[in-house]
């Protein structure tokens, strides 16, 4: 496998067009965005680089089936939206945005870099009648072969033409194994009916998956730490009504897409080729230099200097405060850490799958109370829980609210949790870059390989990335043009033709399908397409998302509806862990052990994914020309700060 190849050297060309510019605007910015760029930058790049590789570890390393191994990365996602929840408020109260950030980003430092520790490779057994067979497998990633040892044989799993496998194994129509090439005097016979014969697992080493478990404990309670915090303090570098602060998020949102598009890329790469270890300990090196950065405050973090970060952003609200005593004596800066890292041990628990017994319980009783949902059984039902546990509490909230507000308001907080609901379904749909596409991208896509012309499945999820950093400056152009001759679509009517992009994103697979070779495997123009459609849908709603919450909001409860638009993301990463899981078929050591049964439950649940995202899309733009009016002129309205901006530009009469 070459370690430079076409997504490299496209990355590379993409990065020195866009680049330059965004590093030249940055120095008409305050002092200080450099560094939260490229601190952001990094945590990015470790977040997607881990993510990158995430399901395949699941289903090549641990053996675990597609189903669980999609149920599991939605767990993990979903708590890694609502930890923000809680880590912004110890900030806000307590640590200040700038020590809770640097301790966030510590534990994912220490998160990602456990997760090297991969430990040997559990494998896939095969039990016939009393004997039981063990894949091997060679090579990894794109070039991975999955062999079965019968006797003196040793047949290839769904070898591909041209190899010079003299023994074959395919699926039958009806599920069963077809050999190939078997020795007369093999011990099984040329056809397994379907179930005659089980899979299994052996040598799944249990230490390993538990440190696997408290990396991902570790990452989850680092980003609850830091991911809203970082946020905040880049606002924080700008007096108000500035007019440069807009433009700085514009920035400041390039560093994040720059590290999400060289992580997958790098990340997903090393991983696949080398080894997990290089893909996760490259994102952890990354994650360690974006804490070296920020807690320096140098981007060149090694030099001597003054900390290029302003001192007065991000400090404790109460300094003196924070140095009082908290609990087993300790202060009570020092006791939150504590907590923190108890927290960990916490997620820990959360994040992996309940014990069977527990796991039964809590399925039976979903199943008796919610059976009118036709829910599949889950893995992890006890996050349903959670988030509803949560929506409850919030929504609640919200709606006790609404009742003792003006109709002005009551009807501005409806909108916003109309679009908040609209932005589930978006990111259900668009989150299945991490699963259910990225499996579909390694089964069922064509992909090259060879030398330069070397695409992996992992680095499919650079092309969302790479697609916002040559789209992004058009959009903002569009928008500043469309706003400049009061034709700019309101917020709403943007949510509906971002979920109708999403939405045909998925129809490009569907059309791809008629174009599948013998292998039953898609032209890549196809995926790029729908990462294509799915990124000008992100385009459309993401940018404008929490912007439209905070003004549609009552001040009072802003801090809640921005905890809500946490939630539903989470919901939407955990509703999407179950929707990607329907695309399971039985594999074998995480390869399909059908091509063609692989593509077929694919098309049957992305084809429904297609026409729930243009349903809801048509649905919710033509909705737009009614629902704006709910928001009563706050998307036109000017905030507190920028009023005031305005009068003190006004000259002196």
């Amino acid at each position: 496998m070459e370690f430079f190849n076409i997504v490299i050297v496209v990355g590379l060309f993409i990065t020195g067009l866009t680049a330059i510019p965004v590093f030249t605007q940055m120095r008409n910015h305050p002092r200080g965005l450099h560094i939260l760029f490229f601190a952001e930058m990094w945590e990015r790049f470790s977040y997607y680089g881990m993510r990158s590789i995430l399901i395949f570890y699941l289903t090549q390393h641990f053996v675990f089936t597609p189903g669980f191994a999609s149920s599991q990365y939605g767990a993990y996602t979903s708590l890694v939206y609502l930890m923000p929840l809680i880590g912004g408020i110890l900030a806000d109260r307590y640590l200040g945005t700038r020590k809770a950030i640097a301790f966030g980003a510590l534990l994912l430092v220490a998160g990602h870099l456990l997760m090297a520790a991969e430990g040997n490779s559990a494998s896939q057994t095969l039990k016939y009648q009393e004997a039981v067979y063990t894949f091997e497998v060679d090579g990894r990633g794109d070039l991975r072969r999955t062999f079965l040892p019968v006797g003196e044989a040793r047949c290839e799993l769904n070898a591909a033409a041209g190899t010079d496998s003299t023994c074959t194994i395919k699926a039958s129509e009806e599920g069963g194994l077809v050999f190939t090439g078997l020795p007369a005097n093999a011990p099984i016979p040329m056809t397994i009916p379907k179930g005659e014969y089980e899979l299994g697992v052996a040598d799944r080493n249990p230490l390993f998956v538990g440190i696997f478990y408290m990396a991902l404990a570790l990452i989850i309670v680092g980003v609850g730490f830091l991911k809203s915090n970082i946020s905040a303090i880049v606002g924080q570098l700008y007096p108000p009504g500035d007019p440069k602060r807009d433009p700085g998020f514009t920035l400041y949102y390039y560093g994040i897409n720059l590290g999400a598009f060289w992580a997958t890329a790098l990340c997903g790469l090393l991983g696949t080729s080398v080894g997990w270890w290089a893909g996760f300990g490259l994102a952890g090196v990354g994650m360690l230099f974006g804490w070296l950065v920020f807690t320096r405050g140098r981007l060149l973090f090694w030099t001597k200097g003054p900390a290029q970060l302003p001192d007065n952003v991000g400090r404790p609200p109460a300094p003196e405060d924070l140095k009082g005593k908290g609990l087993f004596g300790l202060s009570k800066e020092y006791t939150i850490y504590v907590g923190g890292i108890l927290a960990v041990g916490l997620v820990w628990l959360l994040v992996q799958s309940p014990p069977a017994q527990i796991l039964d319980g809590l399925n039976d009783f979903t199943q008796s109370a919610l059976g009118f949902m036709n829910l599949p059984r889950q893995d992890h039902v006890h996050i349903f829980y959670l988030l509803m546990l949560g929506s409850i509490v919030f929504l609640g909230y919200i709606f006790y609210t609404m009742t003792k507000v003006s109709k002005v308001e009551a009807q501005r907080l409806g909108l916003a949790l109309i679009l908040v609901a609209a932005a589930t379904v978006f990111w259900t749909l668009f989150e299945q870059a991490g699963s259910s596409l990225s499996i579909f991208a390694d089964q069922n896509t064509q992909l090259p390989s060879d030398g330069l012309m070397t695409v992996t499945a992992a680095q499919t999820q650079s092309f969302n990335a790479g697609f916002i950093l040559l789209f992004a400056p058009v959009f903002a152009a569009l928008w500043a043009w469309l706003g400049s001759r009061n034709m700019d679509p309101n917020p709403t009517l943007k949510f509906g033709l971002g979920i109708i992009q999403v939405g045909i994103g998925f129809f490009m697979l569907v059309i791809g399908a008629q174009f599948a070779d013998g292998e039953f495997q898609v032209p890549m123009i196809f995926l790029i397409l729908l990462y294509m459609f799915h990124t000008t849908g992100e385009l459309f709603l993401s940018p404008v998302g929490l912007s439209a919450i905070s003004k549609l909001s009552v001040y009072k409860v802003l801090s809640t509806m921005m905890a809500i638009w946490f939630l539903s993301s989470a919901w939407a990463q955990y509703i999407g862990g179950i929707i990607a899981g329907m695309t399971e078929t039985e594999s074998v050591a995480g390869s399909a052990l059908s091509n063609e049964a692989a593509l077929k439950a694919s098309l049957d649940v992305f084809y429904i994914l297609g026409w729930v995202g243009v349903g809801i899309g048509v649905l919710l733009s033509l909705a737009s020309f009614v629902l704006k009016h709910m928001a009563h002129g706050a998307f036109t309205e000017k905030t507190p700060e920028e009023l005031a901006a305005d009068a003190a530009s006004k000259p002196a009469e």
